[in-house]
């Protein structure tokens, strides 16, 4: 299968950047919010380095802007990762 874009993030996969593309295309944030912890937990799971770092959701939501073709709101994914890191008890910044 030939792809047009070549793939950003090797550890993530061309697999979660066709699922990023896919979910910011969805019309409402209501509708992505399922699909955006997904990926940021497919994102999580490529990167634990990430895990410790002062500016991760900047970070993880850069690169799931990046995935999804600037198709998703990088506000809207780094509120995901603080909800995440919240529910995990992990603090927020």
């Amino acid at each position: 299968m030939v792809y047009d874009r070549r793939i950003l993030d090797r550890q993530v996969g061309r697999n979660a950047q066709l699922f990023a593309e896919a979910t910011g295309a969805l019309p409402s944030a209501e509708e992505r919010f399922p699909y955006v912890r997904i990926l940021v937990a497919l994102i999580e799971n490529a990167h634990p380095e990430w895990s410790q770092a002062p500016q991760k959701p900047q970070q993880v939501a850069e690169l799931a802007v990046a995935l999804s073709n600037r198709t998703l709101d990088p506000t809207e994914v780094a509120d995901v990762v603080r909800v995440r890191d919240e529910e995990r008890g992990l603090g927020a910044a």
